[in-house]
């Protein structure tokens, strides 16, 4: 029997089952990928650096769906906050892998490319290079919190009834329908306003 003209194997394949895996299951191992390409444990092994190399294809994939352009010119205010809205719906498309990236150290060229642009962006407005570190971390704590929050349940508090909570349900009737969004702007507008304090 001949060899299939389009490879049962290959990275990008291999990427997407894994993707697919962790978006159902919350994990993924090397046997299952195998099985939903019909293929040998071993043979996915020829084609990938084990689990570890994997997780960084996720990594990988991930990252281009983030705009890190920063055109030259912008505020650096304003580069930041359209990279983490790209950061966030980039993740919020694949909420469940963030627990294993967060799990390894970042050696995808992609992300790293991308963490080196927005470190220039902030040496480039004046930080200091003692805050340029504590300022991305911070960015991503709201970006994957918020990214997080995209994939929970549309109902996340359920009241028995109003009368033991009463000041919650009228906060949650009052709340708007796009909560998360509006969450994560004022999350990521505080952010950059603490961030301006540092460069003054």
């Amino acid at each position: 029997m001949g060899r299939p003209r389009t490879p049962l194997i290959d990275p990008e394949r291999v990427t997407t089952i894994a993707l697919e895996l962790v978006g159902e299951e919350g994990e993924f191992s090397v046997p299952a990928i195998a099985r939903r390409l019909g293929v040998r444990t071993a043979s996915v092994y020829h084609h990938v650096d084990g689990r570890d190399g994997i997780v960084e294809l996720m990594r990988e994939r991930v990252a281009d769906g983030i705009d890190t352009s920063f055109p030259a010119g912008r505020p650096w205010d304003e580069a930041l906050a359209a990279w983490a809205r790209s950061y966030r719906a980039a993740f919020a498309a694949h909420p469940r892998v963030i627990p294993l990236l967060m799990a390894s150290p970042v050696r995808a060229p992609r992300a790293l490319e991308g963490y080196e642009k927005a470190v220039r962006v902030l040496l480039g407005a004046g930080f200091a290079p003692a805050d340029v570190m504590t300022a991305i971390i911070t960015l991503e704590n709201v970006i994957l919190g918020s990214a997080l929050d995209l994939a929970a349940p549309e109902t996340m508090w359920e009241l028995p009834d109003e009368t033991s909570t009463p000041e919650l349900a009228r906060a949650l009737a009052a709340a708007p329908a796009n909560r998360t969004d509006a969450a994560f702007e004022l999350a990521l507008g505080g952010c950059l306003d603490r961030l301006r304090t540092l460069r003054d």
